[in-house]
């Protein structure tokens, strides 16, 4: 199964709710991680980092 492309405006805005302190770090990770953060800066650094 695909999965959707990542939405910058919702990472971003998981990132700003830990930064106002209405998230824990572990919640925004798990957020971060399920919206394809990783996806997104593979795009970003222009190749596929395999771990």
């Amino acid at each position: 199964m695909d999965r959707p492309a990542p939405d910058p405006n919702k990472l971003l805005a998981a990132w700003m709710e830990w930064e106002r302190g209405e998230t824990t770090p572990g919640d925004v990770m798990k957020t971060l991680k399920n919206g394809g953060l990783r996806d997104f800066l593979e795009q970003l650094a222009g190749g596929d980092a395999q771990s």
